[in-house]
């Protein structure tokens, strides 16, 4: 397992400790693209188990947040489709930051800048325990995936692709 060590709270360990989460700390070395693979791979987790926070937006150009599994890719098609809009793309890494406070690659759902929908896929709530970004790069929380449905009230969706 990835060494634990404490790092100084980001807005979402303290936005998780002021709801009284339980998590673990796991820090690794980032690496530019390395990912969610990179991230499971330097800490010892099984990739299907790290989160990846994702911002998107509708063809409204509104913003979102779909949380998926490290070994799967987003439908955009199958999302549309799933929560009633037209379209759906990632947002430009720059517009992404301004949305959610969070440097690419340091994206966590918790403590978002903006108020955005999130959107869960479906099977990460059936996780025993699952591994987030906690606000900075190189930094994963490991927690129940329960918090994702009672405390960020995630609507669950199905729109993952089959593994790439």
């Amino acid at each position: 397992m990835g060494q634990s060590h404490h790092v100084s709270q980001t807005s979402a360990t303290q936005w998780l400790s002021a709801r009284g989460v339980a998590y673990t700390e796991h820090v690794y070395d980032y690496v530019d693209r390395g990912g969610a693979a990179w991230g499971a791979e330097s800490l010892g987790l099984v990739l299907h188990a790290v989160v990846k926070t994702l911002v998107m937006q509708n063809e409204a150009s509104r913003p979102l947040v779909v949380l998926m599994h490290g070994d799967r890719e987003v439908s955009t098609k199958q999302l549309a489709r799933a929560i009633g809009t037209r379209h759906v793309e990632p947002c430009k890494p720059e517009v992404a930051q301004r949305h959610s406070g969070y440097q690419v690659g340091g994206t966590s759902p918790f403590a978002l800048r903006k108020p955005m929908p999130i959107y869960v896929e479906r099977s990460v709530l059936a996780l025993d325990r699952i591994y987030i970004n906690g606000g900075r790069r190189g930094y994963l929380l490991g927690l129940a995936p329960s918090v994702l449905d009672s405390l960020l009230q995630a609507r669950p969706v199905d729109c993952a692709l089959v593994s790439y």
